[in-house]
């Protein structure tokens, strides 16, 4: 695999992984994660949904809208690393997924695990707050589950 600089410096540990596939008559399925890699894992679902090939396009260039670089083609092995090896780390915090993940695991395929790619900041969970994260809670779990000096974080003021 070839080394590829995607760093976006607004994105802040966040990835968008959307996985379309092709179905009979010109319909898409297609799923996607807003994942975490920093600490939270997964922090948003979207489907499963079927939808023409037109919707899908345009689906996919909004998905990833926020974005500074276009996205990434990449093989669903690494989709499966990331997404589920996110979901194993946040775990080992005390963080569980965002609700419908579940639904969406069979569109990632078989999962056996551990993921080859490494999670957290520097070696530590980063959490930077969201517009929808309860701060006090996220931190209350990580000073439970790493000890308050094995953690770093930026939270609205």
């Amino acid at each position: 695999m070839a080394d590829v600089d995607a760093a976006d410096p607004g994105a802040q540990g966040l990835v968008s992984v959307l996985i379309t596939r092709q179905e009979r008559y010109g319909r898409v399925r297609l799923c996607g994660w807003l994942v975490d890699v920093w600490c939270l894992g997964v922090k948003d679902v979207v489907g499963p949904r079927v939808t023409d090939e037109r919707r899908a396009a345009e689906f996919t260039r909004s998905y990833f809208a926020a974005y500074q670089a276009p996205p990434l083609q990449a093989p669903v092995e690494l989709a499966r690393h990331l997404v589920f090896g996110a979901v194993a780390y946040a775990r080992s915090l005390g963080f569980e997924p965002a609700p419908g993940f579940q639904a969406t695991t069979g569109h990632l395929g078989p999962w056996t695990g551990p993921s080859a790619i490494g999670f957290g900041r520097n070696g530590k969970p980063f959490f930077v707050q969201g517009p929808h994260d309860n701060a006090a809670a996220i931190l209350t779990t990580l000073e439970r589950s790493v000890g308050p000096d094995n953690f770093h974080f930026v939270a609205r003021a």
